[in-house]
């Protein structure tokens, strides 16, 4: 039974869902791009998330959205390591590296990361070897094609079924090189190759990746599924976010990946303190 993640700097209670901020220090992100690549700015944000109630701050210097071009490892080095050292020396909280380099990954685990989040799920160049030679946990995230061209005509022949396999075939690759099960966590990718409807099928059948036994991250806020069904501009999405998050923490999903932390902090209260009194 799934009941805590072990994390260098402290563990992780999975008996509740926990709240992961995103912290995005890009120019170029779809929802809060360029907002926080001013490190004071950036500093204020973890400060106002972890009050909101945020367990962990999710860090990322690459844009993954549909489109996005890629940055060089030295441009994401700038980028992510100054901020995850400065938050690591003034916050008591957990931090997460939103990264597919293996460089950036070393770099991040070496100055006190607490989590590897990666989009491509260690498949590139070295990243296995990384996080095997560490004690970090890691997120394996499914994305079908890549960033520039995920969106063009994703095609599944059962998307639950694919995507469970594709998690079994790389929980193989991490425990072949010495990942521990107890340090992985998977997340299916809402928006990275998927269809508007293979998105909602997702959201509908999130507690069969609990086969996995793995702790199950979701990341749907403010994304283009909530958008297009609602005809909704990004900062018009929080209603349907927090429809999502709490229909993801009702199927098992252990980590939530927002936006928008003090009002789906709110929102998970009210699902525990239900779930409490049953």
């Amino acid at each position: 039974m799934l009941n805590q993640l072990n994390c260098p700097s402290s563990i992780l209670d999975l008996s509740t869902p926990h709240v992961m901020g995103i912290l995005n220090v890009t120019p170029d992100s779809f929802s809060d791009g360029g907002k926080f690549t001013h490190f004071e700015h950036a500093l204020k944000q973890v400060q106002q998330m972890i009050d909101a109630g945020a367990s962990i701050i999710d860090i990322g210097g690459e844009s993954t959205r549909p489109g996005a071009a890629d940055v060089s490892e030295s441009d994401e080095l700038a980028r992510v390591i100054p901020i995850l050292k400065a938050i690591k020396q003034n916050f008591d909280v957990l931090v997460s590296i939103d990264t597919s380099k293996a460089v950036v990954m070393k770099a991040a685990i070496d100055n006190g990361a607490d989590i590897i989040n990666d989009v491509r799920a260690l498949q590139n160049e070295g990243c296995l070897d990384v996080v095997a030679n560490s004690t970090v946990p890691v997120c394996l995230m499914h994305m079908q094609g890549l960033p520039r061209t995920m969106q063009n005509k994703p095609s599944y022949d059962d998307v639950i079924e694919d995507i469970i396999d594709f998690f079994e075939q790389r929980i193989q690759a991490c425990l072949a090189i010495g990942i521990a099960r107890e340090r992985l966590i998977v997340d299916p990718g809402f928006g990275f190759g998927k269809t508007l409807s293979q998105n909602f099928k997702l959201l509908a059948n999130l507690s069969k990746f609990t086969k996995l036994a793995c702790p199950i991250l979701a990341g749907i806020s403010r994304k283009s599924m909530i958008g297009n069904l609602l005809n909704r501009d990004v900062e018009q999405r929080l209603a349907g976010s927090l429809s999502a998050a709490i229909l993801a923490a009702q199927q098992g999903v252990h980590i939530i990946r927002v936006h928008d932390v003090e009002e789906t902090v709110d929102a998970l209260k009210v699902l525990n303190a239900v779930a409490e009194n049953k």
